[in-house]
């Protein structure tokens, strides 16, 4: 019985997240959630009393996870996370999928959406986003104690720079409904992580 409720949490947290992916929070419809999923309100309050307790686990367990499976645990597993940080910007749109950029990131778009109306939203929103960003500040460091970044970098800055100028690119990408327009942002953002290393006009590969 556990594993089946399990199983129906799993169920209407991936229909949530769809639903609110493509529309938003606020145009997310209980309904239609239901009808994803083939399953009663019943089912649907039991594991979540409210919209609003619905859309805090859709960010706790189902975009947070993402994050960290597609950038934070490549970045704090690698032995040489400034290379992998570079690997990332240039592959990020074919692990992404063309369809979720243009919908845009669930992230972004819930911070755009949520921020400004709901404090709970805010902060649950923020957590994710203090971690990407605490993320890339430690690659950025450990580059320079591997000698790859520049000494004279300012790792916080530059890591709150780069998690702006990647969200900046999806948002872009999601407003003009253009892949190519996201592909030129992160070359462009690549060029940039680029410039902050010891030999900006080529990345040195680094194998164990």
């Amino acid at each position: 019985m556990a594993e089946q409720s399990d199983q129906t949490r799993n169920t209407l947290l991936c229909a949530a997240f769809a639903e609110i992916h493509r529309h938003g929070y606020q145009g997310a419809g209980i309904t239609q959630i239901l009808d994803k999923t083939r399953l009663t309100k019943g089912a649907l309050y039991h594991h979540f009393p409210t919209k609003h307790a619905l859309g805090l686990a859709v960010v706790d367990e189902v975009i947070a996870p993402k994050i960290h499976e597609l950038i934070l645990a490549p970045l704090q597993n690698s032995a040489y996370p400034v290379q992998t940080l570079l690997d990332i910007t240039l592959s990020i749109g074919e692990r992404f999928g063309e369809e979720n950029i243009l919908l845009g990131c669930p992230l972004n778009n819930l911070m755009q959406e949520m921020s400004p109306l709901d404090g709970e939203f805010r902060q649950h929103l923020d957590t994710i986003l203090t971690q990407w960003r605490a993320t890339v500040e430690s690659a950025l460091r450990t580059g320079q104690q591997q000698g790859v970044v520049r000494a004279d970098v300012d790792c916080a800055a530059a890591a709150l720079f780069t998690l702006s100028a990647w969200e900046g690119c999806i948002g872009v990408a999601k407003t003009l409904q253009s892949l190519s327009a996201f592909q030129t942002c992160m070359q462009q953002l690549h060029q940039y992580l680029c410039s902050l290393t010891t030999t900006p006009s080529r990345m040195p590969q680094h194998m164990p």
